[in-house]
């Protein structure tokens, strides 16, 4: 099944336009095995057993794994998510964005290695470091860094453009969009990355790419106004939140805990936009 027709399912399977980030922390885990990397996919599993019918998607976050050496527990991690939440569709955060032979083997790591349906990836380099990705795995989706987050976007984000004969003058990220929507989606996989942090850019990317679907991150712990990123999402979009559920709780009920707020922030989005 092609990614996007994946993701839809799940969410109407699931009334959910909630995606976990999966980012771990072994500082952060609770005891008795805080500050033990070993443990990475004892505790991400639990939460993935605890939320399964509650997500649209999991999106772990790579550096998170291979920074301590866990790249085997992500694969595992993985292969437990395809098994415990059938068809709900992972999503490597990886922010890939090579060409030529480096975008074919990221391709080869992030949709063989780690079995991943979908992929972030950094458009910087143009359509080349896109093109290697679509053409080996068509199927599969790319979620493209568009209007993100963080305070540093605006340095190139958000820099005008200057006005093409006959085009409408545009910002960096409205270009990304424009062109997503346009010659770079050749399987109609793409999505775009948009920061929940400004929703009125949300609106203008909305605007441009009106089908695409939006994976928006920083509500939660980044403070994102959930009504706001919502009205101007439109109706295809998933909301992710990563720390604000993996940390809800401590100690033995951590996985009670994430399963609440992920049902708390579950229903407060589909109170919101019901699918």
């Amino acid at each position: 099944m092609a990614f996007l027709d994946q993701w839809l399912a799940a969410c109407r399977r699931n009334s959910s336009r909630l995606c976990l980030g999966l980012d771990p922390e072994p500082e952060r885990l609770p005891a008795p095995w805080t500050r033990d990397a070993q443990r990475l996919f004892d505790f991400c599993a639990a939460v993935v057993d605890a939320t399964a019918d509650l997500v649209c998607a999991y999106k772990p976050q790579i550096a998170h794994f291979s920074a301590v050496g866990a790249e085997a527990q992500l694969e595992r991690l993985v292969r437990h998510i395809h098994d415990r939440a059938p068809g709900v569709p992972v999503i490597l955060d990886a922010k890939r964005g090579d060409i030529g032979s480096t975008a074919r083997h990221y391709a080869r790591e992030a949709f063989e290695r780690y079995g991943a349906d979908a992929l972030t990836l950094s458009p910087f380099l143009g359509r080349d470091s896109l093109d290697p990705y679509m053409e080996a795995y068509p199927e599969r989706g790319l979620f493209v860094l568009c209007r993100t987050s963080n305070p540093g976007s605006d340095d190139l984000q958000a820099l005008d453009l200057q006005a093409r004969s006959g085009a409408p003058a545009e910002r960096v990220f409205e270009r990304v969009a424009r062109l997503a929507a346009g010659d770079w989606n050749r399987h109609g996989q793409l999505g775009l990355v948009t920061g929940a942090t400004r929703p009125h850019d949300i609106e203008a990317v909305r605007r441009i790419a009106p089908q695409l679907p939006l994976l928006i991150p920083g509500v939660g712990a980044q403070g994102g106004d959930l009504e706001a990123t919502v009205r101007a999402a439109g109706d295809r979009f998933l909301i992710n939140a990563s720390r604000s559920i993996l940390y809800a709780g401590e100690g033995r009920e951590f996985a009670a805990a994430a399963r609440a707020e992920a049902q708390r922030l579950r229903d407060a989005i589909g109170a919101l936009a019901p699918i």
